[in-house]
């Protein structure tokens, strides 16, 4: 598999698949050889052989791994049947409605023996990736905590989330949707969470779910951090990142701007000069890991058993919200 041009296609051609389309076609050892959607004329414009049903591309297409693109509802059904052709599967994230769904999708993948990884993005955006290296080399000295936090201008109103309206429904909304980004982030970067506080609320009342989260996470190393994000306004220095981040340890403080630069003291340690693709091309870097690692049978950073335990924190987050206590998460089963 190590030279050979990889066949992939994609289910579901919406708003954010673009970016993954996109990403297909600038990757060199891959072509996206079909497409699926219901709306034929999306599936189309994204590859040369286009379907209105999953099935039918996959009885009918000769394919090295397939790109589930579509909402969290559809994702177990999919999942399934790409896996008991012996497809292996990337598959966005939110990967199922609940965490015994996405349990679920793990066991197909467990019991099918088909390679399944979510495509979690957020870890591979270039100033997370500096930002973990910096760290590793000594930049901030021992690391003593940190915070990440996301902010979007689009949650007022009757009309928010206008890209992807269908987030007004969601009874879970920025943890469930937007947070789990920040949450796999922190464990990519410090290691698993031994446990968590968090609150929330709703301030637009024409949604359904909670549109403002804060949580407070205890490493199993013992290092204390913490995550917020809401979807009223944009940083200082706006850009890709959506939000910024600030890694305090005794020798210092990087901060992560909204550009994606990383400075520490004002002083620049990683300049963000990528102008193409989705924050800091991260959708590309997400899936080169995806095919390196089914090109030489390395573990994906995001394979989907491995991946349940940042839907754990997700859980946690929204029992210890009910609860208001702290929660140890725990990984479904």
């Amino acid at each position: 598999m190590a030279d050979k041009l990889l066949r992939g296609g994609i289910i579901g051609c919406g708003f954010f698949a673009q970016f993954h389309i996109d990403a297909w076609r600038r990757m060199h050892g891959v072509a996206l050889v079909t497409a699926c959607d219901p709306d034929l004329s999306r599936a189309v414009s994204a590859a040369p052989r286009a379907y209105q049903t999953a099935e039918e591309m996959l009885d009918r297409e000769s394919l090295d791994f397939v790109d589930i693109a579509t909402r969290p509802e559809t994702h177990f059904e999919l999942v399934r049947l790409a896996t008991s052709r012996g497809i292996p599967v990337i598959c966005q994230k939110p990967l199922a409605p609940t965490a015994s769904e996405s349990a679920a999708v793990a066991r197909l993948a467990s019991e099918s023996g088909v390679r399944v990884m979510v495509h979690e993005n957020w870890r591979w955006q270039p100033w997370y990736r500096a930002v973990k290296r910096l760290i590793a080399d000594g930049a901030v000295g021992r690391p003593l905590t940190y915070r990440i936090r996301t902010v979007k201008p689009d949650g007022y109103g009757p009309d928010a989330y206008p890209t992807q309206p269908y987030f007004r429904d969601y009874r879970r909304l920025i943890l469930f949707e937007t947070m789990i980004h920040h949450l796999d982030t922190a464990r990519f970067l410090f290691g698993d969470v031994a446990w968590l506080y968090a609150q929330a609320r709703r301030n637009n009342p024409l949604i359904q779910g909670e549109d403002e989260a804060h949580v407070m996470l205890t490493h199993t190393s013992g290092l204390i951090g913490a995550a917020d994000g809401h979807r009223f306004l944009d940083t200082d220095e706006t850009g890709p990142a959506m939000g910024e981040a600030w890694f305090e340890g005794e020798g210092g403080v990087l901060h992560v701007a909204g550009s994606g630069h990383v400075r520490r003291a004002g002083h620049m340690l990683w300049e963000n000069t990528i102008p193409e693709g989705y924050r800091g091309d991260s959708v590309k870097a997400t899936q080169e890991h995806f095919i390196h690692c089914l090109r030489t049978g390395e573990e994906f950073e995001s394979e989907v058993r491995e991946y349940l335990k940042t839907i754990a924190l997700v859980e946690a987050a929204y029992t210890s919200i009910d609860s208001r206590a702290a929660v140890e998460p725990r990984v479904p089963d």
